[in-house]
């Protein structure tokens, strides 16, 4: 719907009026045709094909025909024409009729939005019969049929603005001359040039400026995520200096209270020193005084008796006073004259060290944090359906630690085999740079870890993780399949399940556990087994290794006989007592040739290909291989049931490492995590690495396990208690 208020995008800034005969600039900006006509004109001709736009003050080019051959802005004119005709609904003193040819002079009564024009009485009888008339729209001229102008009003016509060809469409582009022209223009002026069609050239222009849209959709998609993130920086750095405010208003009110607590305490100090002193002083002083009223009263007895006494008196008295007056003289004379306390007091500050060292205290520093700086500690490892948790401590590109919240710190769980949804994290912000990331896995396997801050990967993100099913759920069977005295069982991908048993028969269910059928028998037939202790399936083939023939018997899943690898014997080929059967992704015969403790690879036509040797000595050796399983490398997993450990070998039969020291080994199997699956005495569970991470001591005697190729449920046989059991780990 076209906008209808009569504001600035329909008038012309340089004129200040409605548009007239619109044009557009290379920046997209609109201006009367006349205008920039106008303008071009008062630059000179040597300034004619470039000026600054008035909108936005970008230099645009004129082409060298000057404005009028600028692009009209058709849908904007458009926009100027309804709104003209509109302002002429309702009015007052009428609208004249614009429909007849002959000046009619009566006031219209309706508008006809394909001719544009308004209708008198007549004119509206016309649009009623007239045949090429009649699905024109008219409607009334009050306000209400204003409204709708906008929708219902058709666009004029464009036409040839040749003199011979009037009234004749534009429907065709002139790709030659990048211009609309007519149908008669084809044959005339643009004879010999690449002419398409209107709709099919404006089509190719929608889808490109559809494709244009879209790539500037996303870059406003992007822009705005920076204006947003930028604003979220400077709501962080207002919020921040509102704290380190606060923070410097404290740092020095609290620098001001211990300046005055020092102030107090070194006048204290200076009042506890002085009064010492003068205490001190006033005892000599004192001392000094009654020293010296004492000379001072021997001096004057003595004068006294020397000018008022007769000379008998003088005798008499002589040597009693000359005693006295020499006593308090010696006295007078070994008493030290100088005070035992200096009077001096002098107080030292540094004032001026302590001034310079105050103008430099406090520091408001730069703190940028630095995703590259910042770090992730994680666990490699994770559990299906459990909480994982890894913490990212914020840093600044000095590699210094950045003590504040309110970053944005994303994180995301995503499996590398790009089949699994992907898990957003959790983010707790703890406010003093640290954050807690929250993961819960819903697939397992391989798993990239991505930790971004502030849009960018933090230090070595992303981070592999590997999700692994929780063992410690598996308790309590999903199904139980009951099968006298059963050897071994295999999973078809799409759901059946074998089952080799003691009465010489593969007993084959469907995914509920229902029999469907049972393949072979007792005897040394091509069909009949004699032990089958090892059974595989791929594609529609059935591998049984057959214990008592002495062989691999290949048949399809339905039970037909295809052929039989190796015979009894020990020599390269043969087989004595085979245990197990697996087939490799070269469609090669994997056989765990047991009694003579070692594994040889067949092809699919039997041809032997190589051995595995188990005897002799070192960490390479085994004794009675009994199951087989390969890893996600292919690499050959063999339980031998003599070594009590599991022996990992290349492809290419090449020694890898070992794992395990279990008791007996009788069945292995490896589930979609890597988890390798062990039966013993009881079933032991190791990681990818060879650690033993849980056993699960409930299974007595598992002679043999499975993992469907497809749902990653567990099938464990147990031969004592005739039956299979099925354990679903989540998921």
């Amino acid at each position: 719907m076209l906008r209808m208020n009569i504001n600035d995008h329909v008038i012309c800034q340089l004129c200040s009026k409605p548009f007239s005969d619109p044009r557009i600039l290379s920046c997209l900006h609109s201006f009367c045709c006349k205008c920039l006509l106008r303008v071009t004109e008062k630059l000179g001709s040597q300034k004619q094909n470039c000026f600054l736009c008035p909108t936005c003050l970008r230099s645009v080019s004129i082409p060298a025909g000057g404005a009028r051959h600028l692009p009209q802005n058709l849908h904007l004119g458009y926009e100027v024409q309804v709104i003209g005709y509109m302002s002429k609904f309702s009015s007052d003193s009428g609208v004249p009729c614009t429909f007849c040819v002959n000046g009619c002079s009566s006031s219209a009564v309706a508008f006809c939005c394909v001719c544009h024009a308004f209708l008198c009485k007549a004119g509206q009888d016309c649009h009623r019969y007239v045949p090429q008339l009649l699905e024109h729209i008219v409607v009334g001229l009050d306000k209400e049929s204003a409204a709708v102008l906008p929708t219902v009003m058709k666009p004029t016509e464009q036409y040839c603005s040749q003199p011979k060809h009037k009234k004749q469409e534009l429907n065709f582009y002139c790709e030659t001359c990048s211009c609309l022209v007519c149908r008669d223009c084809i044959v005339v002026v643009h004879k010999d040039h690449t002419i398409t069609e209107l709709s099919i050239i404006a089509e190719s222009h929608r889808d490109e400026m559809k494709e244009t849209l879209e790539d500037s959709n996303e870059v406003m998609s992007k822009l705005a995520y920076a204006a947003d993130k930028a604003n979220t920086m400077i709501q962080r750095v207002e919020s921040s200096k509102q704290q380190i405010k606060l923070d410097v208003e404290n740092a020095f009110s609290q620098l001001i209270k211990t300046l005055e607590e020092r102030k107090k305490a070194l006048l204290s100090e200076l009042d506890a020193v002085s009064l010492s002193k003068v205490n001190s002083l006033t005892l000599q002083k004192d001392e000094f005084v009654n020293y010296q009223h004492d000379v001072h009263r021997y001096n004057d007895f003595t004068s006294h008796v020397l000018q008022t006494h007769v000379d008998h008196e003088v005798v008499a008295l002589g040597r009693l006073v000359s005693s006295e007056l020499k006593t308090n003289l010696k006295k007078a004379t070994n008493v030290s004259l100088i005070p035992k306390q200096q009077s001096y007091l002098r107080f030292s500050a540094q004032i001026e060290g302590f001034t310079k060292e105050l103008f430099r205290l406090g520091e408001i520093v730069d703190m940028n944090p630095s995703p590259q700086a910042s770090t992730c500690t994680y666990t490699p490892v994770a559990k299906v359906n459990l909480k994982h948790y890894s913490k990212v401590e914020t840093k600044t590109s000095k590699r210094e630690r950045y003590c504040l919240g309110n970053l944005e710190v994303k994180a995301e769980l995503r499996s590398k085999s790009h089949d699994g949804p992907i898990v957003p994290g959790e983010v707790e912000d703890h406010g003093d740079g640290t954050y807690t990331i929250t993961l819960t896995p819903k697939t397992i396997g391989p798993h990239q870890l991505i930790v971004t801050m502030d849009g960018q990967h933090v230090q070595n993100s992303p981070y592999n993780v590997e999700v692994s099913r929780d063992y410690t759920s598996l308790c309590n069977p999903k199904q139980v399949i009951s099968v006298a005295q059963p050897y071994c069982v295999a999973v078809h991908d799409k759901g059946d399940i074998y089952v080799g048993c003691n009465d010489e028969c593969i007993h084959v269910f469907d995914k509920s556990g229902k029999l469907k059928h049972i393949i072979g028998g007792s005897g040394k037939g091509e069909s009949a087994f004699d032990g089958p202790v090892g059974a595989f399936v791929k594609g529609d083939i059935l591998y049984v290794a057959d214990v008592g023939n002495h062989c691999i018997k290949m048949l399809t899943v339905g039970g037909k006989f295809l052929r039989s690898i190796g015979e009894q014997g020990s020599r390269q080929g043969q087989l004595n007592a085979p245990s197990d059967v697996v087939v490799d992704s070269k469609d090669r015969v994997i056989v765990a040739d047991r009694d003579n403790s070692r594994v040889q690879v067949f092809s699919q036509g039997g041809d032997w290909m190589f051995t595995i040797d188990g005897n002799g000595s070192g960490d390479h050796a085994y004794k009675y291989p009994c199951s087989l399983v390969l890893d996600h490398q292919e690499n050959i997993h063999v339980a031998a049931y003599g070594s009590d450990t599991i022996k990992v070998f290349t492809p290419e039969g090449i020694y890898l490492r070992m794992y395990g020291y279990v008791d007996g080994p009788r069945g292995i199997a490896i589930g979609h995590d890597g988890y390798s699956l062990v039966c013993d005495k009881c079933l032991s569970i190791f990681d990818p690495q060879g650690h033993k991470i849980h056993t699960i001591e409930d299974l007595q005697q598992p002679s043999g396990i499975t993992v469907d190729p497809k749902s990653g449920s567990i099938y464990i046989v147990l031969f004592n208690n005739n039956n299979v059991l099925r354990y679903a780990l989540e998921p």
